[in-house]
């Protein structure tokens, strides 16, 4: 097996043995980010002097018989919308095209704790505004099962470089479904951790109430370590909790006995496609044989999720972005006038999507409109928490297909952005209710796209869920698989 196939825990015991050194573990990396990325453009940003520097570091502490942290010296990658410092965060948008923060997010403070070697930024949808990273400025990205088609979004980078080998493992964010949707589309284990769980402060607002940063990984192990390394309550992100932040890793047990699995029922109907519901479905019987219970439940408002979503995210999202005014950071486009330069940059630098989701986000907070739609739209969203805090009352976990098909081609959706929203109808209620959810592969279509399906625990109880998805994947092998080129 290549380097670029392992897992980080499988890595970090070669590291720990002295059979690799970190730097020839880098060098892997890279080469196999050439040997792909023309194809993939999973990156928008290599940063391969710092990497080095950072692996020879890690190998002077292996040869010093140093004991190293889980991540230390492990090769991966960045979502373009957390803040690094001294490297460029333009979260694929010409807005910010060439900034360069001068101080890291709270999540890269943490991670760099643990001396992780980072390849570079990824690319993603434009302000994560977009489920298929077509929305991206700078260039595409392709799926790399089939690179005639999406990866998902809008972590898509995120999801395609550790599914392609061009990273271990990755950080990303998700707002509606972010980081599971391109999990679920590449083959990969996505996580979305409970709202709060990890700070905010450095990642790029789009919806700030929605907005949470998770791992994608090759494994479920892979995930729990990354979580240690970045959960826990920050000072300078008012939303963080304070809850204590458990040994994830603990959770990694072979055992559903009793666990009560919920099945929703608004979540398997028409238009679901069929290999989808199969794997899903096949998934629930597996739990079913290694004495899980599964419970058919109601998750009644899920029909309103999208419509209260693409309502609030954009009114966040338009209030978000008003700092880009061409004075403050950013690009500038001159204008005769202020208002003149401050049109002109906002027309020439930000995308169609963006756009669109700015003029919807105004409309439903303006004069005239705000109750009708956006303070509606807060109501429902409190019908959407309430039927999960229902639920739980029943039953342990949640499954649910990630997605209600797989991977789509390319262009197939970009002129229709209300098909494209639809996308997220799986996804978006966890972020409505700020509930923890993972996206673990189940399976492939006849056509060998990956399918992947969906665990959504109570707020604040990932160990369940990690529990869960990693008897599942312990049991049925299904770690993640490289795609040869």
């Amino acid at each position: 097996m290549n380097l670029y196939e392992m897992t980080a825990h499988e890595l970090h015991e070669l590291l720990a043995s002295k059979k690799i050194s970190a730097v020839e573990l880098t060098e892997n990396l890279y080469a196999r980010i050439d040997a792909r990325e023309s194809e993939i453009g999973a990156y928008l940003e290599l940063t391969r002097a710092q990497a080095l520097e950072s692996a020879k570091a890690v190998d002077a502490k292996i040869s010093g018989g140093e004991t190293l942290a889980p991540l230390e010296g492990i090769p991966c990658a960045i979502k373009d919308n957390i803040c690094t410092k001294g490297i460029k965060t333009t979260c694929a948008s010409k807005i910010l095209e060439n900034f360069v923060p001068p101080y890291d997010a709270t999540v890269i403070t943490k991670l760099r704790a643990q001396n992780p070697v980072i390849l570079g930024k990824l690319n993603m949808d434009e302000f994560a505004m977009g489920g298929s990273t077509e929305n991206s400025a700078y260039h595409l990205t392709k799926n790399p099962w089939d690179v005639t088609r999406v990866p998902g979004g809008s972590s898509g980078g995120s999801a395609a470089a550790v599914a392609s080998g061009e990273a271990i493992f990755t950080l990303g964010s998700d707002t509606g479904g972010s980081i599971r949707q391109p999990a679920s589309f590449c083959g990969v284990v996505g996580f979305k951790p409970t709202y709060g769980r990890v700070s905010r402060y450095g990642l790029v607002a789009f919806a700030s109430s929605l907005d949470q940063i998770g791992p994608l990984t090759r494994d479920v192990t892979d995930c729990a370590n990354v979580l240690n390394a970045i959960c826990g309550l920050d000072e300078m992100d008012s939303t963080s909790t304070a809850a204590p932040v458990p040994d994830f890793t603990k959770s990694l047990k072979v055992d559903v006995q009793g666990l009560k699995i919920g099945l929703p029922k608004e979540y398997f109907v028409a238009g679901l496609d069929k290999e989808v519901e199969d794997a899903v479905i096949s998934a629930t019987e597996v739990y079913e044989k290694l004495g899980a219970k599964i419970v058919e439940i109601s998750l009644p408002h899920t029909e309103y999720a999208i419509a209260t979503y693409y309502i609030i995210a954009p009114a966040e999202a338009a209030t978000n972005l008003e700092r880009y005014d061409g004075v403050s950071y950013g690009a500038r486009v001159d204008g005769v006038d202020v208002v003149d330069m401050m049109t002109n940059t906002r027309t020439e630098k930000f995308g169609e999507e963006v756009k669109r989701r700015i003029m919807i986000g105004n409309y439903a907070l303006s004069a005239g409109y705000y109750d009708a739609y956006y303070l509606k739209a807060l109501k429902v969203r409190t019908l959407i928490q309430k039927d999960f805090t229902d639920a739980f009352e029943n039953v342990d976990l949640i499954l649910t297909p990630t997605t209600p098909n797989p991977a789509f081609k390319l262009g197939e959706m970009v002129n229709n952005p209300l098909q494209m929203y639809l996308q997220d109808i799986c996804t978006v209620p966890l972020n409505l209710a700020g509930l923890p959810g993972i996206s673990i592969p189940c399976g492939f279509t006849k056509d060998l796209l990956p399918i992947g399906f969906q665990l959504i625990g109570r707020a604040l109880d990932e160990e369940t869920i990690l529990r869960a998805a990693f008897t599942f994947e312990q049991t049925q092998n299904s770690g993640v698989k490289i795609p040869k080129p």
